[in-house]
């Protein structure tokens, strides 16, 4: 009795797990075939009621992959927002056919706009978009260590896996202050504010009158080098970005801003003491 009763346990099992597979592809097989509708019809109302149909099936996917970024910052509730959005406009790009499927177009496109949000409005005090561009990186790879080795992984095993300096690995891992920075009127241990520590005895004198100097030196460049400058400096472009703007790779772009910075480090050493 016991050897038939084992047997029967085993068929009840993987008819356990093949449906649950066959959920998956009816609800796969179900929202393309609504996505096809969808391409297919004109404007108007039966349109607007593929769509919502569309998204209600699908929105479970954009809440799961916003609440995947929660407690880095922004609100949950925003995340929620951004995510939904960057489906609904993936809904309407869509084309049936010509992929592997909607789940494997949309996610990428969902997880590119929650990341463009962190980028553009994450931030309490913005870093240089190279620190920020460091910084997903350094947060993938910490996590994918902290898998393996069971632990918080070290600078230096960060600096490894990624191929950056511990210095470098340093600097990203501050920016994490920056999305939520503590407040200047937070009480210290012995007594006073935060914000008594960040008085000091700098000479801002000094810095108006090097601040007007470089941007004289700056005036004195080609409109060219001023523009990469400007895409550089102020507007934080990569500068594989600034190689397709100005029609240079991004190995001309890194050897003009080097050539560039040393001659404007060169002009301002060379200048006379005030």
């Amino acid at each position: 009795m016991s050897q038939i009763v084992a047997v029967e346990q085993v068929p009840t099992r993987d008819h356990h797990v093949s449906g649950r597979e066959l959920q998956r592809r009816e609800h796969d097989e179900r929202l393309e075939s609504l996505l096809v509708e969808l391409h297919g019809s004109p404007a108007g109302p039966e349109h607007d009621r593929v769509l919502t149909a569309v998204v209600t099936e699908t929105l479970p996917l954009a809440d799961s992959l916003a609440l995947r970024y929660a407690g880095r910052g922004i609100e949950t509730d925003d995340l929620v927002q951004v995510a939904r959005a960057a489906l609904v406009a993936a809904v309407r790009r869509y084309r049936p056919g010509a992929g592997r499927g909607f789940v494997a177009y949309a996610v990428p496109s969902v997880r590119g706009e929650l990341k463009r949000h962190f980028r553009d409005a994450g931030w309490a005090v913005r870093p240089p978009r190279a620190l920020q561009e460091l910084r997903s990186e350094l947060v993938a790879a910490e996590e994918a260590l902290r898998h393996r080795l069971g632990r918080e992984s070290t600078a230096g095993e960060v600096a490894e896996a990624i191929g950056r300096s511990e210095v470098d690995v340093r600097d990203a891992r501050a920016t994490g202050s920056a999305f939520t920075p503590d407040s200047l009127d937070a009480p210290l241990p012995g007594g006073g504010r935060v914000g008594d520590l960040l008085t000091g005895s700098a000479d801002w004198a000094d810095d108006l009158a090097l601040s007007a100097t470089l941007r004289e030196e700056v005036r004195r460049c080609t409109p060219r080098e001023q523009v990469i400058i400007r895409m550089r400096f102020v507007e934080e472009r990569t500068q594989r970005e600034i190689g397709e703007s100005i029609g240079v790779s991004q190995m001309q772009v890194s050897r003009l801003l080097t050539q560039l910075l040393d001659r404007l480090r060169l002009r301002l050493e060379a200048l006379p003491a005030a």
